[in-house]
């Protein structure tokens, strides 16, 4: 494949902020998004002088002397990540590879592909994913059992809706998830109880994560809760941190817990319960080298997949493949910023990657799990 014509453009993501979008031969477009809640080591975005900079020089590159044949050859634009930022570089990779693949990325990746991912769903939210007051913990994610990925995204909107209608939720955080100021006691609580209440009366079996986005209210060596419980402050240490994770991994029945502690505390992951997915997103960013030490201190057996996080296509996969040889879960996920670009539904089949976070509220949410369930009946067929 050869680029004929290559634009790079300014959009706006959902939450109303600069994005880039890239498009191929005046038919092929990605976007890439941006995250509220990030992690310290993530690449940058953008270069220090801005989107519109990144733009320019996107736009200025003679790319009619490269040809693009497969995946691999992607990885020439990986030595751009630092002058056009990450943002730039996945978006730019992310519309070659649709022209590439003729716009059926999955199938060009890995045409024997038959598994479809199981989606994590953000039901109730707050933390750094809203401006308004709100619970300390970031997400209550839904995670449901079907025999089709459509079964599941179903039941996880069904849920989603009938807990808005419960609670009486209207407000939304970026991701679209209802925003709830209850403690995060009586959440937890409700949340479990609500597991199993609909078990009973609709037979729907639905489990429950959290993620807890430690970093965000950890300060001075210390986790700050606004409203642990009743209405009441808390302030604990890190050890105190690990047991009250542990105990709501045992009293709540959790089966995945992300972020639960500070980003460089790659001791205290280990200390949790790993018969739950302990699952590493600040902790980990993407970056193999901090994957390496994550495994070395045996602090998890799960991780986030985000491929802006590491600014290369070329550079997730090769996390994706070293997280499976050692038999480390992978969870693919959008940013609260997010786009129209359904990309990473393709990456989560083509790569075999068994969950997809992608929220259940909003179009830029819904169009990826319709991409996945389109993708499913192109599979059956």
């Amino acid at each position: 494949m050869q680029i004929k014509e290559l634009k790079a453009r300014g959009i706006k993501n959902s939450r109303k902020e600069a994005a880039i979008e890239v498009i191929i031969n005046k038919k092929y477009s990605a976007s890439a998004p941006s995250g509220a809640s990030t992690g310290t080591h993530e690449v940058r975005s953008f270069p220090k002088k801005g989107i519109r900079y990144a733009i320019e020089k996107v736009n200025k590159y003679n790319f009619k002397e490269l040809k693009f044949e497969k995946f691999k050859d992607l990885e020439i634009l990986d030595a751009y990540i630092k002058s056009w930022g990450g943002n730039t570089v996945v978006a730019l990779q992310s519309a070659i590879l649709k022209a590439m693949a003729k716009g059926n990325v999955w199938k060009f990746l890995n045409p024997k592909a038959k598994v479809l991912p199981t989606p994590l769903g953000n039901c109730i939210g707050g933390g750094a994913h809203t401006k308004l007051e709100s619970i300390d913990i970031q997400e209550f994610l839904l995670i449901p059992k079907a025999k089709t990925f459509k079964e599941k995204v179903k039941i996880n909107r069904k849920v989603y809706d009938m807990i808005g209608k419960q609670l009486k939720l209207k407000k939304k955080t970026d991701e679209g998830a209802f925003i709830s100021n209850e403690s995060t006691i009586t959440t937890l609580k409700f949340m479990t109880e609500y597991m199993e209440q609909i078990k009973k009366t609709k037979g729907w079996d639905v489990s429950l994560g959290v993620d807890i986005a430690a970093s965000q209210f950890y300060k001075k060596g210390k986790y700050n809760y606004r409203n642990f419980w009743e209405n009441e402050k808390r302030i604990v240490s890190r050890k105190e941190q690990i047991n009250i994770v542990n105990n709501w991994i045992k009293d709540y029945n959790l089966k995945y817990v992300e972020d639960p502690l500070e980003e460089e505390d790659f001791r205290g992951f280990a200390k949790l319960n790993q018969k739950t997915l302990i699952c590493g997103d600040d902790l980990i960013t993407t970056n193999i080298d901090r994957f390496k030490k994550a495994i070395t201190k045996k602090a998890v057996n799960a991780i986030i997949i985000k491929p802006n996080q590491i600014g290369s296509l070329v550079k997730t996969k090769e996390l994706v493949d070293f997280a499976r040889k050692n038999r480390i879960k992978t969870i693919i996920s959008h940013r609260s910023g997010e786009t129209m670009d359904p990309i990473i539904s393709h990456l989560a089949v083509a790569w075999k990657i068994p969950y997809i976070k992608t929220g259940i509220y909003g179009k830029e949410r819904e169009i990826k799990l319709q991409e996945l369930i389109k993708i499913e009946r192109q599979i059956k067929a």
